[in-house]
């Protein structure tokens, strides 16, 4: 069996339960980086063999996995945070175990996306995710007019040294929305700032921003366009 594991996004306490047991039940650990997802598991007291699986080995590593899982272990799948599969590798080994035949278990838990969608405060009922925002400005600045045009709220994960010029974008595009820059979710220093893109980009040529960063983009509505002023997360 292959059990599909979600991973904490920064704290640790935010394991389940049962993703312990799955993973102290499991043969093998088959994790992105096995020297990060190592310190996880001992902080877990949990002591199993490891196998990397990311990205650049993912397309040829899913056979052997599933040939394991085929002859009858039961194979955890982590990455180095949240839901494997979500701009993480773990779909084509979750595909190809599908195509065998073999049992899939998915567990639920830690998501950025579903953290900053709903610590947001934009609508929850639609959303669109987009991954990582394209890196070459020109399909950067078409993907963000994309979003401000749609009908749900559209979430995306941005890198740091990144989201200035990609607030620069929203500044050109909509001016006037009110957007969240969402910082270190569940960390010590986790922040929601919710504001115009303007004035998001003064606060953050002040405050250069760390960390893992999502941002968050209303729908293309007049609701949507209303500015609220920033806040600080707890």
């Amino acid at each position: 069996m292959l059990s599909v594991v979600p991973t904490p996004i920064g704290n640790r306490q935010d394991i389940t339960l049962r993703a312990v047991e799955v993973l102290k039940s499991a043969d093998l650990i088959a994790a992105e980086d096995t020297r990060h997802s190592g310190l996880l598991l001992q902080h877990l007291g949990i002591k199993k063999p490891f196998l990397s699986l990311h990205g650049h080995n993912e397309s040829f590593r899913c056979e052997d996995v599933a040939n394991r899982i085929a002859g009858g272990s039961h194979v955890a799948l982590i990455t180095d945070a949240g839901m494997p599969g979500i701009s993480d590798p773990g779909y084509r080994l979750i595909r190809t175990c599908i195509d065998r035949g073999l049992r899939v278990s998915v567990l639920p838990g830690p998501s950025a996306v579903l953290t900053a969608l709903v610590g947001s405060g934009f609508p929850c009922d639609r959303f669109f995710f987009g991954g990582f925002l394209p890196v070459k400005s020109g399909r950067r600045v078409n993907e963000l007019a994309a979003a401000t045009a749609r009908g749900e709220t559209s979430i995306y994960f941005e890198s740091p040294h990144r989201i200035l010029k990609t607030l620069a974008a929203l500044d050109t595009i909509c001016p006037g929305r009110t957007v969240c820059v969402a910082r270190e979710l569940t960390k010590t220093f986790e922040e929601y700032r919710r504001d115009t893109p303007g004035a998001l980009i003064g606060h953050f040529e002040k405050h250069p921003p760390k960390g893992e960063i999502t941002l968050v983009i209303p729908p293309g509505s007049s609701a949507g366009d209303e500015s609220v002023s920033s806040e600080e997360g707890d």
